[in-house]
């Protein structure tokens, strides 16, 4: 284990974090849990931590606002974002934002500690980086893509892809396919 065991965890499923928090614990981590942006605010400002795992849907709000906080508060720390709604979009926009790694829903303990301090690549084979993506996948993304062009706005993407707006956010609620 590395010097750096204080963790920030932000995620609102209060059981899965339960979950993490015993799982991290267990490995010999620190761990205060947040359930949302302003109460894992408010941690920072009394303790300073490590490593951070932020959901990105925080009770319906994006927690990728919460990165650059985080960087403030401490430029080395490692930053992992967790999502059950993984896009190519999103994962840009917390890579950019300083996330130093993105991961889809559902990963054990294992996977997301591997996620937290490794490279991201560092797991993957060639095969898996070059195989294409399902039409569906491709779907997702394009869906992903126009709704953040439009800020979120559901009925603007829905008109620009054609599509009826009901239509629209049944996709949205379903969990992406991985590939």
């Amino acid at each position: 284990m590395t010097d750096t065991n204080r963790m920030l965890l932000v995620e609102d499923d209060e059981t899965f974090g339960r979950v993490i928090s015993r799982a991290m614990q267990q490995r010999g981590y620190e761990v205060s849990h947040a359930i949302s942006a302003d109460s894992a605010s408010q941690l920072l400002e009394q303790t300073p931590f490590d490593l951070a795992i932020l959901d990105l849907n925080l009770g319906g709000h994006s927690s990728l606002p919460l990165i650059p906080v985080l960087k403030d508060a401490n430029p080395g720390m490692r930053i992992l974002v967790l999502t059950g709604y993984a896009s190519i979009a999103t994962a840009v926009d917390a890579i950019k934002l300083g996330a130093d790694n993105y991961l889809a829903k559902p990963a054990d303990a294992d996977e997301i500690l591997a996620a937290l301090l490794e490279d991201p690549l560092s797991h993957q084979d060639e095969e898996q980086i070059q195989a294409p993506m399902s039409v569906r996948r491709l779907e997702w993304e394009h869906i992903q893509k126009v709704l953040k062009e439009n800020d979120g706005n559901i009925s603007e993407t829905a008109r620009q892809l054609n599509m009826h707006r009901r239509t629209l956010q049944r996709k949205l609620q379903k969990r992406p396919v991985a590939r």
